[in-house]
């Protein structure tokens, strides 16, 4: 089958998960797990002032920062696998066929999907009064000091059809949902997918388009809907109406930039013989875009709140800026997802060559995971945050925990949808 034209590749190569690739990545876990490690105990032992925190003044505990930092890692490595799944199934929608021996590589990410649903909902079930305010019965009940009028507002959006203040089912059926439905999703992609690998033709190729299409408009949805959840309902006051676009494009460029980082890695081993620069080209392309999407949506955010100038909309920014905490960080979100790579990627050569993309890619990586610790920290730590020992670790436990994950994944397959109907068209692909 490996016969195409003149080309003479082959199609039936699969990524060899060695003990040395698997002995790296749990280098960085162990590594990680003891800078976390020493995190917490610097934390238990008054490395932080137990202050008042600023929300309902109660007494500020170590963990409220673990917790803080559970939920930033769940959200983004989740996001970075669903845009995974996301960015196969567009291929098919789109009917593209430049990319049809990166397919594979772009489907692996969703197998972090049931890790990261066991551990977002543990972290909810665990947690959900450290993070989230709107969780304390107390802000409903009409008799209470602390009664608060525009979160009773809200509170249907959380318990429907319970009592306010008691069990949030409607809230916890919503992330199940979410994460069932990606789960199966990506399941059936993975099917049709190994069928197509077996039986050839053209069928599966239908068969996987009118699937995706079904995907993209549950995704469309649920993307916006679980972004308000997981992230804007902690400043539960608070609301943007472009928030699920905004959480969106921070997922989507973290996700580009994770699959033009394995694709590159892949290719230094010798896999993917038919992926030349043109197609990194396109990725590059993608994660050059779409970093300036991400900008557009942060500036139009920000710009319509500065401007409209009204209190209970421009606290979001303003406890942020001011905070001597965030604030700095602020400006180090703009340069490393907007400024660095808007500077880099800008020329033709820098997106054909591994070396900037592996550059600009990592950057972004650690860029869209300030973005998310941005949107979680103030809201639930206050002053009590920061960068510090235990979110390094967190960050590389958990990323090295996705890496082995997907790469394991990408293992048990072939590499390349070997009978994909455009394989030949990406053969000739030149830009």
């Amino acid at each position: 089958m490996a016969h195409h034209g003149e080309q003479h590749y082959n199609l039936d190569q699969r990524f060899d998960f060695n003990a040395a690739t698997k002995k790296s990545i749990m280098t960085v876990l162990i590594i990680g797990a003891v800078i976390l490690g020493i995190g917490i105990v610097l934390a238990m032992t008054g490395g932080h002032h137990e202050e008042a925190g600023e929300a309902g003044g109660h007494a500020f505990h170590w963990y409220e920062r673990l917790y803080a930092n559970l939920w930033i890692n769940n959200v983004f490595f989740t996001g970075i696998a669903i845009v995974g799944v996301f960015f196969f199934a567009i291929q098919f929608a789109a009917q593209a066929g430049w990319s049809a021996p990166l397919l594979r590589v772009m489907l692996s990410f969703g197998n972090w999907l049931p890790y990261a649903a066991l551990l977002m909902i543990a972290t909810f079930f665990i947690a959900n009064h450290d993070l989230f305010h709107w969780t304390h019965a107390y802000l409903f009940d009409r008799n209470d000091p602390q009664y608060d009028k525009i979160i009773d507002g809200k509170g249907a959006f959380f318990y429907w059809p319970m009592e306010k203040g008691t069990f949030p089912i409607f809230y916890v059926l919503r992330m199940v949902i979410f994460f069932a439905f990606w789960v199966f999703f990506f399941n059936k992609f993975k099917k049709i997918s190994d069928q197509e690998d077996q039986l050839g033709g053209t069928s599966h190729w239908f068969k996987m388009r009118s699937w995706s299409a079904y995907f993209l408009v549950f995704f469309a949805v649920s993307s916006s809907v679980s972004a308000w959840d997981w992230v804007m309902s902690i400043d539960t006051h608070w609301f943007s109406t472009l928030f699920g676009w905004y959480v969106f494009a921070s997922w989507f460029v973290s996700g580009l930039s994770a699959i033009t980082l394995l694709t590159i890695f892949l290719k230094g081993r010798g896999y993917l013989e038919m992926v030349n620069e043109n197609h990194v080209h396109d990725l590059g392309k993608f994660v050059f875009g779409f970093s300036i999407f991400w900008t557009y949506l942060w500036f139009s955010q920000f710009l319509l709140i500065y401007y409209a100038n009204i209190p209970e909309e421009s606290v979001y920014f303003l406890e942020r800026l001011q905070s001597d905490v965030y604030g700095g960080f602020i400006f180090v979100n703009i340069a490393l997802n907007f400024v660095l790579p808007f500077l880099v990627l800008m020329t033709r050569d820098s997106k054909r060559h591994g070396v900037f993309l592996k550059l600009v890619c990592t950057i972004l990586l650690v860029g869209h995971w300030i973005d998310f610790f941005l949107m979680v920290q103030p809201g639930t730590l206050g002053h009590n945050g920061g960068i510090g020992l235990m979110e390094v670790g967190m960050f590389l436990v958990y990323g090295s925990a996705v890496a082995l994950v997907v790469l394991s994944g990408l293992a048990k397959k072939n590499l390349i949808a070997k009978n994909h109907p455009m394989l030949e068209e990406s053969y000739h692909h030149h830009i």
